[in-house]
């Protein structure tokens, strides 16, 4: 009789052990969900990582220059200096 148990115990183990491999926390499944999560996490930092850069270098050029802020005074607003005439053409 206990030479029966022991094998039958041994495979209940292994069948849970198996079990959590293939469906339980931490499983390959899960693994595989959160390698794809992690993926798109990083592409997603990496664009805005890039947005910031950029963003960066406006503010940058904010600073330093008044060119850029006459730029953005041009297109944004529509503003124009006392001396000039503003023309615009739609189709």
């Amino acid at each position: 009789m206990r030479s029966r148990v022991v094998p039958i115990v041994l495979v209940a183990l292994l069948l849970v052990l198996q079990s959590q491999l293939w469906m339980g926390r931490g499983s390959m499944r899960d693994v595989a969900q959160l390698e794809t999560k992690l993926r798109a996490q990083k592409e997603s930092n990496a664009r805005a990582a890039l947005a910031n850069d950029r963003l960066s270098a406006e503010v940058n050029d904010l600073r330093v220059g008044m060119e850029m802020v006459e730029e953005r005074a041009r297109q944004e607003l529509g503003m124009v200096k006392p001396d000039e005439v503003f023309v615009q053409i739609t189709r």
